[in-house]
């Protein structure tokens, strides 16, 4: 069998498999790690541990302190800028966007922050197709909805507040709806979805519809992107663990992961 691999079922090289064991190990270390401890984290001997060292060593994947301790290598930050590089959140939502869609059985709304606020630019439909008025070019208000309310999050008061306030004084956005808005409880609310990850809303601003919506961070711990799923208020289980928030936290927590975030970067 040839060792490059056909499908994700074919064998691999068991020695580039224990070697990504050992790199996977130096790469969740908290700093440089001593040989005893490598070996524990990675259920080796030391003395099997140390011929991969050697040769990683050799090609700078993996460099040794001045005391003696292993960490990950020049050449290992070379690939990882890599492929944060080739990365793209918006490419990468798209791409997998519609399996979610159909697990959800919901629309599912990629919304990033423009010009005039939170701007929708992809919209997947499921297979049960979702009657709502969502587009791509539209707006989500900020005070009214899930979306909204997650930029507030995770943006900058000062890039988020100028659109509140143009919104609050919107008199055609005030005619749609009676969004009674108290600056004080809003921001509370905000710092709230801070603290859970996300945020609902029910049948707002639509009546009958309702939506779930999180985040996607980048390797900088910046928020991209915002995703929200949005169906029939008796279709859509808002429950904090309901098949609709975990599905979608699942999915951005995920995707964050592999656009390089990590928890302590946020």
């Amino acid at each position: 069998m040839s060792v490059t691999e056909k499908k994700s079922g074919s064998r691999g090289v068991q020695s580039i498999d224990t070697g990504g064991v050992i790199l996977d190990a130096l790469a969740s270390a908290q700093g440089p790690v001593k040989l005893r401890d490598l070996a524990e984290r990675t259920g080796m001997a030391a003395a099997q541990l140390h011929p991969y060292l050697v040769s990683f060593r050799k090609m700078g994947m993996v460099e040794q302190t001045e005391a003696g301790h292993y960490q990950l290598g020049s050449f290992a930050l070379h690939l990882g800028l890599t492929r944060l590089r080739n990365q793209n959140a918006y490419r990468e939502t798209v791409r997998r966007v519609a399996d979610l869609a159909d697990r959800l059985q919901l629309m599912i709304a990629i919304t990033v922050w423009g010009l005039h606020g939170p701007t929708i630019v992809y919209v997947q439909e499921s297979s049960a197709r979702i009657h709502a008025n969502v587009q791509v070019g539209n707006i989500f208000l900020m005070t009214a909805t899930a979306t909204g309310r997650v930029f507030a999050a995770y943006l900058p008061p000062a890039v988020t507040q100028p659109m509140i306030r143009l919104e609050r004084s919107d008199r055609t956005l005030l005619e749609r709806g009676p969004f009674e808005f108290d600056e004080m409880q809003y921001w509370d609310e905000v710092a709230a979805v801070r603290a859970r990850g996300f945020e609902v809303t029910r049948d707002l601003p639509i009546p009958g519809v309702s939506a779930v919506a999180a985040p996607v961070f980048d390797h900088t711990g910046q928020m991209q992107l915002a995703l929200t799923a949005i169906g029939p208020t008796a279709m859509i289980d808002l429950a904090a663990d309901g098949p609709a928030v975990t599905g979608l936290l699942d999915f951005t927590s995920r995707l964050s992961s592999e656009l390089g975030y990590r928890l302590d970067a946020g």
